[in-house]
């Protein structure tokens, strides 16, 4: 796979022209399949010669390809297809390694692909090719949605990932054949997007070496100083190093503890980023080599944590169990860190083989596990509820910038830890809310989600959770998402299933506003109801979909509900129509509505404030239950209830009068509406305490309160919005502020600022 995704003749595996052999034929000896054979011992001889067949038809497909370094292609493929190797993944990824660019580079189709190697290797190449025959507007569009084809495929078979990361590894140690002006592009690509996906699924090994490769070719200069000063203090502590592990090896022998002792040192990348977030010296990094201990089972990880503590003093608040709470990945580990000699700080990590295994291959031991112990589910749903959740999060999200809006937020490495109040944990994003607690766990909890106890108290629900928090949500059958809880959700689910809600109820609402003003401007046109559900029925629907190009029914009664086609245009064909299959309008019927229309002013339709999405009341004039009202078919925002006196509206009337219809307040309203008014007082103490209290007496609720930015004078002008039940409401409660002692005036506002 190319290391851009939008253009494949840029990459560093992208093939050259072929040229001279020069430093090919020294290198043709890593073209070949022995180079590879070797690590495939695991594989059974069917499998590996399935495997041979893949290298033959690929070696062919890019025979006289030359990479940017001049080795033969090839090359390429055989690199990617030994570190899947490493993961000791199957034969069928081994292949589809081998083949990742034969779509892609060679011209090779997918059904030469299946008739070749079966369905499910030809799957997982085209689930790593880029969409090349697709046209999109942007640049950013069009790897939004290769990204997106790449993670979903990716959750339907993880194996597609681990390809595309062995890809971009060896692109990456490559990067240095390509033209230094791609250099940027290619590394913050790496770092920003596949370095993350790395660590979320547990290729730790992978996720180092890819965020010091993006670092060494981002800022190679300061790389290099980096590179200098750590080799220089790797000599001035290699004394104090070897006797820290004397003094280690010592101590388990003494305790008769078999332990394997390796050593750590901090990446570059991660010296420079701390460096850079705390602003310290690199003379003031101080935990830049560490011990990896390895010990045969759990027990022994806290028996050996005993043991150093006994031999070092160790850093309070520095000791982590990432064993009993493993981390979002599967990370599994005890780490501590110890005051050494010359009070040198080191760290300890202590975990067993199994656990090391997972910390550096994560979703990848799935088949380690298999090639050693086939019956072992100890790694099988590693990353396996991220994965699920992309699925769920694409069953909502049909736009690709959106989706991948949603899933770059479940890749940042921080996260916090929380318990349900039956003890289970749950692993959150750092900064997630008991929104994001609701929908971890179960989409109808966080639909539901009406409040919540956290350690026993009531808390807001834009509350941040903390590591150890207990969280109890309180669910309701009435309640539903709220558009506010976008503004502070943290995880992609939440995020996807709120909008998904908020869209499903947004297309009801509006194909029952449709239906409404198409049939009453059907009965403008003397037709008094659809057309029945029969044969001739389903012919004239089908020509009047072609007339509007909607794919169906519903799809053109939400579009005439969003304002997107005008009801009396779309009734107007339909009559038509139903004229030339022999149904005449009704004269009658066509002389009453249009004279109601036009002279009495008969409205279209009825409004009471629970239409939620469908209908939006105009912030410029505020209209309320007793105002003249009239209503606008905005494109794409359904219908905007204005007052008929309003400014704006006149001008879009003026501009598009065939949107407006007929509106009319119901007897009943639903809730309260918002409105402003302006109360002009004279400045003292306590001024604005009595005017809140007047309204507070009238039970008008005080939605907001503007008080300007000039400084204080003799008098000032206050502005609120207010919610009211109707105009007679709204004049008992400025009668009341007329009465409050220093207030000069009380008048409603129309502005939309008041």
């Amino acid at each position: 796979m190319s290391a851009i995704l939008q253009a494949p003749a840029a990459s560093p595996n992208s093939p050259s022209p072929p040229g001279p052999a020069g430093p090919a034929a020294a290198n043709a000896a890593a073209a070949s399949f022995a180079s590879l054979t070797a690590r495939l011992d695991y594989l059974s001889p069917p499998d590996l010669e399935q495997v041979r067949q893949a290298y033959r038809f690929a070696d062919e497909a890019h025979l006289g390809q030359l990479r940017n370094s001049g080795e033969p292609y090839i090359t390429h493929p055989i690199a990617v297809a030994a570190q899947c190797a490493e993961w000791k993944l199957d034969a069928q990824a081994l292949m589809a390694a081998l083949l990742h660019d034969a779509l892609e580079d060679c011209g090779v189709s997918k059904a030469e692909l299946i008739e070749r190697f079966g369905s499910p290797v030809a799957e997982l190449v085209d689930g790593l090719t880029k969409l090349d025959k697709l046209q999109f507007n942007t640049r950013e569009e069009s790897q939004a949605e290769s990204f997106r084809k790449m993670l979903l495929a990716m959750a339907r078979d993880v194996r597609v990932i681990l390809i595309k990361l062995a890809d971009r590894s060896h692109n990456m140690r490559t990067l240095a054949d390509v033209p230094r002006a791609k250099w940027a592009r290619i590394a913050s690509e790496t770092q920003e997007i596949y370095a993350p996906i790395a660590y979320r699924l547990g290729l730790n090994q992978t996720y180092r070496e890819l965020q010091d490769l993006s670092f060494r070719h981002l800022h190679p200069w300061r790389h290099a100083v980096l590179e200098k000063a750590l080799e220089r203090a790797r000599n001035r502590r290699r004394d104090l190093i070897q006797k820290v592990r004397k003094e280690v090896e010592t101590a388990f022998e003494s305790a008769n503890m078999s332990v394997r002792i390796g050593g750590r040192e901090k990446t570059l990348y991660s010296i420079y980023r701390k460096m850079d977030e705390k602003h310290l010296s690199f003379a003031q990094i101080t935990d830049m080599y560490g011990f990896r201990l390895l010990v045969p089972n759990q027990s022994d990880c806290y028996t050996a944590i005993g043991t150093l503590h006994q031999l070092y003093k160790p850093v309070p608040g520095k000791f982590k169990d990432h064993i009993a709470i493993p981390k979002l990945n599967g990370y599994q580990s005890l780490h501590t860190t110890l005051v050494g000699p010359s009070g040198v700080n080191i760290e300890f990590q202590i975990r067993t083989e199994a656990m090391h295994v997972v910390a550096e291959s994560g979703v990848a031991a799935h088949w380690l596990y298999k090639a050693n112990e086939p019956d072992s589910p100890m790694t099988a749903r590693l990353g396996a509820q991220w994965l699920q959740s992309l699925l769920d999060i694409q069953n909502e999200t049909r736009d690709a910038a959106e989706f991948w809006d949603h899933v770059k937020v479940d890749l940042f490495p921080d996260a916090v830890y929380v318990f349900t109040p039956k003890s289970r944990i749950m692993a959150l994003p750092r900064g997630a809310t008991v929104v994001d607690f609701a929908y971890a766990i179960h989409s109808d909890i966080g639909d539901r989600t009406m409040a919540a106890r956290v350690n026993g108290e009531q808390v807001p629900l834009r509350t941040e959770l903390k590591n150890g928090d207990v969280v109890e949500v309180v669910t309701a059958s009435v309640s539903a998402p709220n558009p506010a809880w976008l503004s502070f959700v943290r995880t992609g689910r939440a995020r996807s299933k709120i909008r998904h809600h908020l869209k499903t109820l947004a297309q009801t609402e509006s194909e029952g506003l449709g239906e409404k003003l198409l049939l009453q401007a059907l009965r403008a046109e003397g037709i008094e109801r659809f057309p029945t559900d029969d044969s001739t029925s389903a012919g004239i629907w089908d020509k009047l979909l072609r007339f509007t190009g909607n794919r169906n029914r519903s799809e053109l009664l939400v579009d005439i509900g969003l304002g997107k086609r005008i009801a009396g245009i779309v009734a107007k064909r339909m009559a038509t129509l139903l004229s030339e299959s022999g149904e005449k309008p009704n004269a009658v019927l066509m002389t009453r509505e249009r004279f109601n229309a036009e002279s009495s002013g008969h409205s279209t339709v009825i409004v009471d404030g629970s239409e939620n999405a469908s209908v939006q009341y105009a912030s410029c004039c505020r209209p309320i239950p007793g105002d003249v009202i009239v209503g606008y078919l905005g494109r794409g925002e359904g219908l905007v209830v204005h007052a008929e006196d309003c400014a704006v509206a006149r001008k879009l009337h003026n501009k598009d009068s065939e949107r407006f219809i007929g509106v009319e307040w119901s007897d009943e309203p639903a809730r309260a509406f918002e409105t402003g008014i302006v109360v002009t007082v004279n400045n003292g103490k306590g001024v604005l305490a009595r005017v809140a209290s007047a309204l507070a007496a009238s039970e008008a609720d005080i939605i907001h309160i503007d008080m300007g930015q000039e400084a204080a004078q003799e008098t000032t002008d206050l502005r609120f919005v207010i919610a009211v039940r109707d105009r007679q409401h709204l004049a008992t409660a400025l009668r009341n502020l007329q009465r409050t002692s220093s207030v000069l005036q009380a008048r409603r506002s129309t502005a939309a600022g008041a």
